[in-house]
Parts: C-alpha cells; sequence; structure tokens
C-alpha cells in the first residue's frame, strides 16, 4: 500500500502521529485540513474529522475523493463494552455498526448492508503490531452512537443488542464511507475508559495515555503495511 489515509476524532488522538511524521504539506479541501507527508516510502494522510458520525462520514469522502488512499485506519480511543477489555487494551474492529439505529433502515434500503466489516490484511497488521509491541489485544465489534456512553444502564443495553467489545462515536460511520467506495478500512481504539458511571472520570484520566498508545501501533502498521 502507497497511500494511507489515517482519520481521528479529536486532535488529542493525532497529536503523537503528526509529531512523529514531522512538518507536512497541509491542504484544506472542503472544511477538513488534511496534513500529508511521506514516511519511511509511504504517503500518509491524515485528518482531524471531528466528533460523532456526520463529520465522520463528510470527512471520510473528502479524503478517498482528493487523495485516493490504498486503505483508511480510524484511530483513536473508544469506551470498552466487554469485560474482557481493560483502559489501554486495543481493540481491533472486525466490524462496525451504529447502535442507535435500527439495522432494518440499512439493511431494507440502501445500502442494504448494516453491518460494516474490516479489511483481514488490516486487522491481522495491528494485530501483529499489538504483539509486537506487548500490547494486549482484542479483535471484535465496535459500535458507534451520538453520544458519550458514561452511563451502566446505556451500556447494559447496547450490550444487550449488539454484543460488542468497545463504543465510540465514529468507527461505524467511517467503516460505512468505505464499504460504499470498496476501500480496505480497519478501527484500532485504545480504551479509555469502561464506558460505566466512572466513564467520565476515567476518561479525563486515561485520555492522553490511550492515544499516546494507539498512534504508535497505527504508525507502526503503517510500516509493514
Amino acid at each position: 500500500m502507497n497511500t494511507i489515509a489515517i482519520i481521528g476524532a479529536m486532535p488529542s488522538e493525532l497529536a503523537d502521529i503528526r509529531k512523529t511524521l514531522g512538518e507536512a504539506e497541509k491542504r484544506k479541501v472542503s472544511g477538513f485540513e488534511f496534513f500529508v507527508n511521506e514516511y519511511k516510502g509511504k504517503t500518509i494522510v491524515n485528518a482531524c474529522c471531528g466528533i460523532a458520525k456526520v463529520n465522520a462520514a463528510l470527512c471520510t469522502q473528502v479524503m478517498i475523493d482528493n487523495f485516493s488512499p490504498d486503505c483508511v485506519i480510524n484511530t483513536g480511543i473508544a469506551g470498552g463494552m466487554n469485560t474482557d477489555v481493560k483502559v489501554c487494551d486495543i481493540v481491533i474492529s472486525t466490524e462496525v455498526l451504529p447502535h442507535d439505529l435500527d439495522p432494518h433502515f440499512l439493511n431494507d434500503y440502501p445500502p442494504y448492508c448494516a453491518v460494516f466489516r474490516a479489511d483481514e490484511n488490516l486487522i491481522e497488521s495491528a494485530e501483529k503490531v499489538c504483539a509486537e509491541f506487548s500490547v494486549k489485544s482484542f479483535r471484535g465489534r465496535i459500535v458507534s452512537g451520538e453520544a458519550f456512553i458514561s452511563s451502566n444502564e446505556v451500556k447494559a443495553d447496547i450490550q444487550k443488542r449488539f454484543s460488542p467489545h468497545a463504543v465510540d462515536m465514529e468507527s461505524a460511520a467511517v467503516g460505512h464511507c468505505c464499504y460504499l467506495n470498496e476501500k480496505p478500512y480497519v478501527s484500532v481504539r485504545c480504551i479509555s475508559d469502561n464506558a460505566d458511571d466512572d466513564g467520565a472520570m476515567s476518561f479525563d484520566e486515561f485520555e492522553k495515555t490511550a492515544a499516546e498508545r494507539v498512534a504508535g501501533i497505527v504508525l507502526r502498521m503503517t510500516e509493514i503495511l
């Protein structure tokens, strides 16, 4: 893969990546700022899309239209939704979908698909890097919605309906967009909180650590893809 796209929702999720990549060519398109670097024989394009699904979908489409990446990696932090997954573990998406929309509306109407599969080669690359870094990782479903989950009750409902490993606000949108554009995709997320009643406090404590950990993993992925 010669051109790799990296999308994060918040500046903190891209700060360490941009620091490592160094000075970039910057291009502003449709309100998004894209950072383009040549890095170890690859062209890396990264962008901060903003929080939630509309921002993520728009940014992904603009990136695909203007930079034609060979694959898209969605990076950042997420809430843990599986009892085996702990704070600072990595969840690698096997598939993504929204948790705040009845799947019927996506299955029975365009795009006639409600669950968006991640690319197996990208999944394996993420697992390989996590093993190399001695970081515990899990393959699993990631669900996305228009809210930060910090409630035991809401968490239990999402777990019952979808059995995810992690929850965030963007992965499903990026995966949906990549599905329509036939682009290989994976979401690699570091757990910053447990999406429960203590979620907000845990997020504040571990956001920087989690973002730094996943940034190193994603950058190493770009070297081996």
